[in-house]
């Protein structure tokens, strides 16, 4: 039994003694009342001294537990444990390690992979790392300074109708996740979290500067266990029923790995061009993208802007979406008056919350708030051809009823059910539209008449690999490598589509008809409708240059129009209807401006003759 569940069992049996001792009742009742209270304090203190155990918190997913092949009553040293242990093992360079090589940058981005600490043989005590840094780095003591973790006693000593209060919770399952994990004496309190604790190790007096880590998700998960444990089930709950993506993608909790077996980010020679894209795909190695150090403050990232860093921009545009539909307007002109301490539980109730957030439609799931953002997951990153066959399956079902929930906190089922659909059609049809040009585009390649695709189509660096409008074309353009066609594809199926499912998503109606969206669709597509046209013209004219030329033979090519001899002439009339009637032109024009010199040589008196 976990202590601070022990505790207020053995509160809860001291009260009940104390009612059994009040009232009119009788002697005989007393006295058996007292009996059994006694009987119960003895059971909870003989419990106070059994090994801690307790019950798995119920945000955390089933499916979690049996991945890890726990039960529901595990303590949280099993828990960590395990987690931790999955966490390290699947947290690697990705099957295309040898293709690349980690730059500096990296050791910030992936720190259980990379990080090396500065080479200062120097010992320190806990107390000296915030005095130093006072006039080293100043900004970072300052940001700590604010941080609930520098302020536990603050915490603790608020009111119960503060609407910060529920932390006092939150540091009381702290305490209890460090005692079962042995990091904090039995029924010792915190004195506060500091820099050694998370660059040294939790407790540490004291430590060489040499030996100094950067914290990833596992660090913070020995504290905040329950949150790193719902966090990484996002793996855990997303299974696509006909293998649409791979288990647990798209998510937080595997979106470095999806980032570094990214063929085309391998391939990459221009490392620090891929780090742009590392630098978002960092939620699985850490937690400060949305929990900024050093000060975690939970209002920051309960707001949207904390989305924002990442999810924006031609194919993940969720916050320019949000901010521009009616939701963003109400978040931008009332948002100033809520009360952003309230816990996302409370937003409505205690935190005067008019309207929603990212945070606060993303992160509930049928009524409850998590770190799993992904439980009702439906399209994913990208609408893909068979998600949409699929919506009637029992899977995606269950999710847009969960949907429906979550919009229900606002509006009427039947309007969100309404709205849903909607959306759903309407991402039908921007998937349609990309299918049928991913024909043309295939058919293109095919029949090898892409710009350059026969004689000037470099081979992709390892480990990619040409396909007609790959992920590369966005990134790759040495000499036809990548041509119109492939460009306009690539932006089309991993940009444009994309925008206009989120702006559908996110109740943008610019986002999705006009402003981009469908109008962009269409551009992309009447671009490459173009292309098949010209490009497949242009095939014709060379068959027909080279049929005329083999017939004519090797003497006769077009080029030997120059050649007066009169049976290349007359080989070239006869080889294309096309070129026949050009030559016939030629040679009428040639033969009627010999004509009109001819008369004025007569009117000069020129006899014509030629001198002999």
């Amino acid at each position: 039994m976990a202590p601070w569940r022990r505790t207020r069992l053995v509160l809860a049996a001291r009260r009940q003694m104390t009612m059994m001792g009040r009232g009119p009742i009788c002697q005989e009742g007393i006295m058996w009342s007292r009996l059994l209270s006694f009987v119960v304090l003895a059971f909870c203190l003989m419990a106070a001294h059994l090994p801690a155990s307790a019950t798995i918190w119920d945000s955390v997913p089933d499916e979690q537990l049996k991945a890890l092949e726990l039960s529901r009553d595990a303590t949280p040293k099993e828990l960590f444990d395990s987690l931790s242990k999955r966490y390290r093992a699947e947290l690697t360079k990705g099957k295309h390690a040898k293709f690349w090589e980690p730059i500096p940058m990296d050791m910030y981005l992936a720190p259980t992979l990379f990080y090396k600490a500065p080479d200062l043989d120097m010992q320190v005590t806990r107390e000296q790392c915030a005095s130093c840094h006072e006039s080293v780095t100043h900004g970072w003591v300052a940001s700590w300074e604010k941080s609930v973790h520098a302020n536990l006693d603050k915490i603790r000593a608020l009111p119960a109708d503060d609407v910060r209060a529920y932390k006092k919770d939150i540091i009381t399952e702290v305490e209890a996740n460090l005692h079962s994990q042995g990091l904090l004496e039995q029924g010792a309190q915190l004195k506060d979290v500091g820099c050694a604790d998370c660059h040294l190790g939790i407790g540490a007096k004291a430590g060489n500067h040499k030996d100094l880590h950067l914290p990833d998700r596992t660090v913070c998960g020995s504290c905040h266990l329950r949150q790193f444990a719902e966090a990484e089930s996002e793996r855990d709950t997303l299974t696509w029923p006909q293998k649409q993506w791979d288990k647990g993608h798209p998510s937080h909790t595997v979106d470095y790995m999806a980032n570094v077996e990214t063929a085309t980010w391998a391939a990459l020679q221009q490392r620090e061009v891929a780090a742009s894209c590392t630098m978002c795909h960092t939620n699985q190695t850490k937690c400060d993208n949305c929990h900024t150090r050093h000060e975690f403050s939970t209002v920051e990232a309960r707001k949207p802007e904390a989305c924002a860093t990442c999810h924006n921009g031609v194919d993940h545009n969720e916050f320019e979406q949000f901010m521009l539909s009616k939701h963003g307007t109400k978040y931008q002109t009332r948002g100033d008056s809520w009360d952003w301490n309230a816990r996302l539980a409370d937003q409505n109730t205690k935190g005067g919350f008019t309207g929603p957030t990212c945070q606060g439609c993303h992160f509930e799931f049928n009524g409850q708030f998590t770190h799993n953002t992904v439980r009702k997951v439906r399209w994913g990153f990208l609408p893909f051809q068979n998600i949409a066959d699929n919506l009637d399956d029992p899977w995606f079902q269950d999710r847009k009823t969960a949907w429906i929930g979550t919009c229900s906190q606002c509006h009427s089922p039947r309007f969100a059910e309404t709205y849903l659909t909607m959306m759903d059609n309407g991402i039908k049809e921007g998937t349609k539209l990309v299918e049928e040009t991913r024909k043309v585009v295939q058919k293109l390649y095919d029949d090898k008449l892409l710009v350059g695709q026969k004689t000037n189509r470099p081979a992709l660096p390892a480990p990619e690999q040409d396909e007609p409008g790959g992920f590369f074309s966005l990134f790759f353009a040495q000499k036809n490598q990548t041509t119109l066609v492939d460009r306009t594809f690539a932006e089309m199926w991993e940009q444009h589509v994309a925008r206009y499912m989120k702006g559908l998503e996110h109740v943008n109606p610019g986002g999705w008809t006009y402003s981009h969206g469908w109008s962009d669709l269409i551009k992309d597509q009447a671009i490459i409708n173009e292309q098949d046209t010209l490009l497949r013209e242009k095939a014709q004219l060379e068959q027909r240059v080279q049929k005329l030329e083999g017939k004519a033979g090797a003497s006769a090519k077009l080029s030997s129009l120059d050649n007066r001899k009169p049976q290349n002439l007359l080989v070239s009339l006869g080889a294309d209807p096309l070129y026949a009637g050009g030559t016939l032109a030629f040679l009428g024009g040639g033969l009627l401006l010999g004509g009109l010199a001819g008369r004025r040589r007569n009117r000069r008196g020129d006899t014509g003759d030629t001198p002999q």
